[in-house]
């Protein structure tokens, strides 16, 4: 195949795919037959964009990414463009992205820009009502979707850019890896339902209840949790979110990375936890990031 897969090299559940020049060159042409405009109003333009891309690799692009992201034993992949050049800007990158989504599956409605996909900035100063740009504040372990109706089994997010950034490394952890999963998950409040709402800025009008942790078909722990959204009911409930917030952040079995410009990080959602370290302050601070979430073909 065209495309190389590789272990990251601080875990063997992370595996890397690396696309030439060579090859996104010859996506140049097709791509430009889909504008941005056109993605976004026209939802079927998104899987001709995505056979596109399929075919530039034989068809086996796709495979590999259902692969990874379905077995237990990886379950995330870092597509890493060779992106040296000025003509693979970033709609090329919005457009890529949409691509390996659809080789996968439907994405979700995403509220906060009432589109398929949300872009956004995290900078120096922010007002923002959560932590998902705040720069110089940890972005704590946590899955996906833990507010809204719809299922959300895998999450991408690819790196447009960034200017004046030290720190921000990208921060994830696998349930199976995770010291005090079995306590944690077996412990009857974790399977008790909680509410969950979330901030203005997500534009969600209801609040959901579910579990922090359920099982897969196999019998398996998936995790759904966010520190800043459940709404505990009582004390127990209260303590448990506590308990369970500080051994996610002290396991000591987090995978720690930068993601480089132009990649893109596509993990499933149910048991790969993701966060973001705090950035190294400066007043010119500002990393751009796209993300993606949805639902897999097979569901």
């Amino acid at each position: 195949m065209s495309f190389s897969i590789s272990d990251h090299k601080n875990s063997k559940r992370v595996r890397v795919i690396k696309l030439q020049e060579g090859d996104l060159d010859k996506l140049i042409f097709p791509f430009k037959k889909h504008s941005i405009t056109s993605l976004e109003y026209k939802p079927f333009s998104r899987f001709s964009l995505a056979q596109s891309l399929d075919e530039v690799f034989e068809n086996k692009l796709s495979k590999e990414l259902v692969k990874i992201l379905n077995s237990r034993e990886t379950g995330t992949a870092i597509v890493e463009p060779v992106i040296n050049n000025k003509k693979f800007d970033k709609d090329f990158l919005v457009k890529l992205s949409t691509g390996l989504a659809y080789l996968v599956g439907n994405p979700n409605f995403d509220s906060m820009t009432d589109k398929y996909y949300a872009r956004f900035y995290v900078k120096h100063q922010d007002e923002s009502d959560s932590y998902l740009r705040k720069a110089y504040t940890n972005l704590d372990l946590h899955t996906d979707g833990t507010y809204v109706n719809e299922k959300t089994d895998w999450l991408i997010m690819t790196k447009m850019e960034e200017q004046n950034v030290s720190d921000g490394e990208s921060v994830i952890l696998h349930l199976d890896d995770w010291e005090h999963l079995e306590e944690m998950s077996n412990d009857p409040i974790g399977q008790e339902n909680f509410k969950w709402g979330s901030p203005k800025s997500k534009n969600i009008d209801y609040k959901v209840e579910h579990p922090v942790f359920t099982k897969d078909n196999k019998g398996k722990p998936i995790i759904s949790y966010i520190d800043q959204f459940p709404e505990p009911k009582n004390m127990k409930q209260g303590l448990y979110l506590q308990k369970l917030s500080d051994c996610l952040e002290e396991s000591k079995n987090k995978v720690e990375f930068p993601l480089p410009v132009g990649s893109t990080i596509i993990s499933n959602n149910y048991f790969w936890l993701h966060g973001r370290k705090a950035f190294k302050e400066h007043t010119g601070l500002s990393r751009e990031l796209l993300r993606i979430r949805g639902t897999f073909f097979s569901n």
